[in-house]
């Protein structure tokens, strides 16, 4: 099974939509093994957007992202991370689709609630990054005979 790596921002934690963005995982059949509230760092905020330092944007990014905690996850389940993606929607929640995570409570690109991997090596090195293996529960869902052949 695919693992991804999700993060609910500070303004979807400011927000209280953390049940919400869950409720949405769980429901569509993944099973959450890593689940905890953070106090990110400013050396974890980089590493993690280290990718755009070189963007204008980045200083204002890693102020936002140490401002309040945030909630990191971990989901598990086929097609975790392209599920997730979909599930989270378009980056600038103005483009989001209805039904979509920023498309039904997002209103600015700057406040879009909500990270996913984009991809295998991106979910593997976050995962790595924001967990440790022993923070990752390996359990069976009573539900797992129901969503898989």
């Amino acid at each position: 099974m695919e693992r991804t790596f999700v993060m609910v921002k500070p303004d979807g934690v400011q927000r209280g939509l953390v049940g919400d963005v869950i409720r949405r995982f769980e429901a569509k059949g993944f099973k959450l093994v890593g689940l905890k509230l953070v106090s990110v760092s400013r050396e974890l905020a980089e590493q993690h957007y280290g990718v755009h330092r070189e963007r204008p944007f980045f200083g204002s990014l890693v102020e936002f992202i140490i401002s309040v905690p945030v909630v990191a996850m971990v989901w598990e389940g086929k097609g975790a991370i392209a599920a997730a993606r979909k599930i989270i929607g378009a980056t600038n929640p103005l483009e989001a689709e209805p039904g979509t995570i920023r498309g039904d409570f997002g209103v600015d690109i700057g406040r879009n609630l909500i990270h996913g991997s984009d991809g295998p090596d991106t979910a593997a090195s976050e995962i790595a990054l924001w967990f440790s293996e022993s923070e990752l529960a390996n359990w069976e869902p009573a539900t797992k005979a129901w969503l898989y052949e």
